[in-house]
C-alpha cells in the first residue's frame, strides 16, 4: 500500500518529471532547453498534490482503520466538517472506547498472560473487563489501589517462577546435582554461600575489596563446557569494579589476592538466577576460570 505523505509523495513526483524529461532529451537530441519548473499556478499545484495524497487512503482505511468501504461517503462526510457537534464528540468518544476494547482483547490480555504464564489464555476476559470498567467509572472497592497492586505482583511473581519452573527446572536440578558431586573433589572448597572455588594458582599480592577496580582474565563455561564468554579468546583483559559483577564473582573477587587463578563454581542464585542471559540458560550454574592481574587505580 502506498504511504500517504506528502514527503514521500513528492519524491516520486520529481523522479517522474526527471524521466519524462529524459525521454523527451532522447526523442530530441537537439533540444537542449531547460526544464521549466514553475508550469502551474499554487493553486493548481496544491489541488493536484492533495489529490495524490489520496492515493492508497481507502485501503488503509479499510486495512489498518477497520472502516467498511461502504462507509466512505461517511468518512468524506467528516472530512469536510471542520467542527465537531456535541453528537460527533459522543460519537467519537464511543468509537475510541471500541476501538480501546478491541486493543484490550487483542493485544493488551495476551501479552499480559505470556508474560505471566507464556500463554495467551490465563486471564479470565470477562473479569478483567469488569475490573477495567471498575477503574474507568471509578466504583467503589473492598480492595484499594495499593492493595490491588500488591496482590497482582505477587501473582504476578508466583505465575512467572513457575513458568520458569516448567521451562528451566531441569535444568536447575542438573546444576545443584553438578555442585553436590563437584564438592567431593578434595581440592574444591565451599564458602557459608554456597560458592565453590578451586585455586589453580596462589596469588601473593593484595586482596580487592568492594570499592576496588580490578583488571582480570577469565573464561566462563555452562556445566556441559559450552563456553558462552572469554577474555583469553579475544586476548584482551576486562577491568571493572568488583561490585559491577554478579554476587558470586563479587564473593570470589575479595577472596583472591592479586596474582591469583581459581576455578569458580558459581550456584545459580549466585548468578543469573531466574533470568536468561544470551547463551546463558535461565537457573545456569556457571564455571568460571579468572585471574586476577591487578588492582587498577
Amino acid at each position: 500500500m502506498k504511504k500517504i505523505l506528502l514527503l514521500v509523495l513528492l519524491a516520486p513526483l520529481c523522479l517522474g518529471i526527471q524521466a519524462a524529461t529524459k525521454k523527451k532529451n532522447k526523442k530530441n537530441k537537439k533540444a537542449q532547453s531547460e526544464v521549466v519548473v514553475d508550469t502551474v499556478d499554487v493553486k493548481t499545484f496544491s489541488y493536484l498534490i492533495g489529490r495524490l495524497n489520496t492515493q492508497g487512503l481507502a485501503e488503509y482505511l479499510v486495512q489498518q482503520k477497520g472502516i467498511d468501504a461502504k462507509y466512505m461517503e461517511d468518512f468524506i462526510q467528516g472530512f469536510s466538517q471542520t467542527q465537531l457537534t456535541e453528537a460527533d464528540l459522543r460519537a467519537k468518544a464511543r468509537i475510541a472506547g471500541t476501538e480501546i476494547r478491541e486493543d484490550i482483547s487483542k493485544r493488551v490480555m495476551p501479552n499480559i498472560s505470556k508474560q505471566m504464564n507464556d500463554s495467551t489464555d490465563i486471564l479470565n476476559h470477562e473479569e478483567f473487563v469488569r475490573g477495567f470498567l471498575a477503574g474507568l467509572t471509578g466504583a467503589k472497592d473492598s480492595i484499594s489501589n495499593d492493595s490491588a497492586m500488591i496482590i497482582v505482583e505477587k501473582q504476578m511473581k508466583y505465575y512467572q517462577e513457575q513458568m520458569m519452573e516448567r521451562k528451566y527446572g531441569a535444568n536447575k536440578r542438573a546444576g545443584e546435582e553438578f555442585l553436590k558431586a563437584n564438592l567431593k573433589n578434595k581440592d574444591v572448597k565451599q564458602t557459608a554461600s554456597g560458592l565453590q572455588y578451586k585455586v589453580i594458582t596462589k596469588g601473593e599480592g593484595p586482596v580487592p575489596t568492594k570499592a576496588d577496580k580490578v583488571k582480570v582474565h577469565y573464561e566462563g563455561r555452562l556445566i556441559d563446557g559450552t563456553v558462552f564468554d572469554s577474555s583469553y579468546k579475544r586476548n584482551s583483559p576486562a577491568t571493572f569494579g568488583v561490585t559491577q559483577v554478579i554476587k558470586g564473582w563479587i564473593e570470589a573477587l575479595t577472596l583472591m589476592p592479586v596474582g591469583s587463578k581459581w576455578e569458580l563454581y558459581i550456584p545459580q542464585e549466585l548468578a543469573y538466577g531466574a533470568r536468561e542471559q544470551q547463551q546463558i540458560p535461565a537457573f545456569s550454574c556457571l564455571i568460571f576460570t579468572v585471574e586476577v592481574i591487578e588492582i587498577v587505580k
